[in-house]
């Protein structure tokens, strides 16, 4: 005789859900209904609570991440100026007799230069120069005009400040070229300033100088000029060049000399590259004209300036 499982009412409830609900009581339907009620809204409350907390912690993260970054801005703005280059506190660098470069200590990049006093007294002309290594036009003056300039120079007739400035980073492929050359100027200056004149005559040369619209020289190029150039302290330049140490620098000086006022000279600011001021007066005559640049010399200089005591080169022929 097969075995018989007896079960309670209970459990006959239990394993049949819904179905045994016919055979409770109104009364304890009604506790039955409470009571999963009462669950619901236990789990509910756990549901809430739970979802409070992933919020709270995602509230506190996004906190964290605001006050890191706000720090992060204070921190950068409250950090010092990046450095300027030794012997360019009028943001240019004056060379004078045997072009040997006048001292002058370091400036924070975001410093107003200290202006040159040119010694109106002493006939010796002021020639003041605004040059951007990739301008076409700095390079045809230069190749024209600079054994003239450093025949004036050399015999102490006349001082020249060079004022290297970036504005055609746009002309060189995304390269920067204009402010790389400029910084790598700018570390010459800082750690051999008496070579300062060969190494910008070489970035200005025919032979040297890139064409617009072109990525121009790398910085292992400009490093390996050095050499060229015969610059001293190369290790300490290169790294200068490859670190870019005065980029701030280039980038407020060119902002200076955009916005002016240009220091000892008839004009407001400058306006393009080159510009040539010889006591104070512009040149405005053709950047290939070294008779035209001559006049303009003699004229500016005045009375005071005698022309047979400096030789005067052959003019540069203009292919």
């Amino acid at each position: 005789m097969p075995n018989t499982v007896i079960y309670t009412a209970d459990e006959v409830r239990l394993s049949n859900g819904n179905s045994g609900d016919s055979r409770l009581s109104k009364n304890e339907r009604r506790e039955a209904a409470r009571e999963k009620a009462r669950v619901q809204r236990d789990e509910q409350k756990k549901k809430d609570r739970r979802t409070k907390v992933i919020l709270q912690g995602s509230v506190g993260l996004a906190l964290v991440a605001i006050v890191a970054v706000i720090a992060l801005v204070l921190v950068n703005s409250n950090q010092p100026a990046g450095p300027g280059p030794q012997n360019f506190a009028s943001n240019g660098i004056q060379l004078k007799q045997g072009f040997i470069a006048t001292p002058t200590d370091a400036l924070a990049s975001d410093a107003d230069p200290i202006a040159s006093v040119p010694d109106e007294d002493s006939g010796v002309l002021d020639i003041q120069m605004y040059v951007d290594y990739l301008c076409p036009i700095c390079g045809a003056f230069e190749q024209t005009n600079s054994d003239y300039i450093e025949s004036l120079v050399d015999n102490g007739a006349a001082t020249l400040e060079i004022h290297p400035i970036s504005i055609l980073d746009r002309y060189s492929q995304g390269q920067r070229y204009s402010s790389r050359a400029v910084n790598a100027v700018a570390c010459v200056a800082d750690s051999s300033p008496n070579d300062f004149y060969k190494y910008h005559n070489l970035l200005l040369s025919a032979e040297v100088q890139p064409e617009e619209n072109t990525g121009g020289l790398s910085n292992d190029e400009l490093v390996a000029l050095l050499d060229t150039a015969g610059v001293e302290n190369v290790p300490t330049i290169t790294e200068c060049i490859q670190d870019e140490t005065f980029k701030s620098w280039v980038k407020n000086s060119t902002a200076l000399a955009l916005s002016g006022p240009i220091p000892n000279s008839e004009i407001a600011q400058v306006l393009g590259t080159p510009t040539i001021l010889v006591n104070g007066l512009k040149y405005e005559g053709s950047v290939e004209d070294l008779t035209a640049f001559q006049a303009f010399v003699t004229q500016a200089a005045g009375d005071n300036f005698i022309e047979s005591s400096t030789p005067t080169p052959e003019a540069t022929p203009v292919p």
